[in-house]
């Protein structure tokens, strides 16, 4: 699997990821292709601002789109909010997991962050197991103004502030 960094030419596929109802249930729901447009730009943006954002992830042998995994901006005091929406027919794979793991492990040893968020709907059972076999522990509920209620919400301390 390989991230890279989201551009605009990629809308066509990343709207079979962001426009599909079914992917997108537990993230407020899909999205038309002018809203994508405006997402993948403040992602863009995000990158330049912060040096992290959502990625375009692929499957590294044969260069098959499989979704997006990243980081929203900053959000309810954490450096950063893990995010990952996978293609339907990539589900089941482990995809997700392996996508999660890579974008920790860069947050944690590249970008030196301190502490990921990470925002669930209460029902998606699926991403609550991926997030908590990382070692996210759930903190409570948060209000999400995507999804428009209370989801659940996990943490993740990559260090210490006092570690060097």
């Amino acid at each position: 699997m390989l991230l890279r960094q989201l551009e605009l030419d990629d809308i066509d596929r990343v709207m079979t990821v962001w426009g599909d109802p079914e992917v997108m249930e537990h993230c407020g729901g899909a999205g038309s292709k002018t809203d994508e447009m405006q997402h993948l730009q403040s992602y863009i943006e995000l990158q330049e601002e912060k040096g992290f954002s959502a990625y375009f992830v692929t499957e590294k042998d044969t260069g098959e789109f499989i979704g997006i995994c990243g980081f929203n901006r900053p959000n309810h005091g954490y450096d950063a909010e893990l995010v990952y929406h996978i293609a339907k027919e990539q589900w089941g794979k482990g995809y997700a997991s392996e996508a999660v793991r890579a974008c920790v492990e860069y947050a944690r040893c590249d970008l030196k962050l301190k502490k990921l968020g990470a925002s669930i709907t209460p029902d998606n059972v699926a991403s609550r197991r991926i997030v908590e076999k990382l070692g996210f522990r759930y903190v409570g509920k948060k209000w999400c103004n995507i999804t428009k209620q209370y989801d659940d919400y996990f943490e993740l301390i990559l260090s210490t502030r006092d570690q060097v």
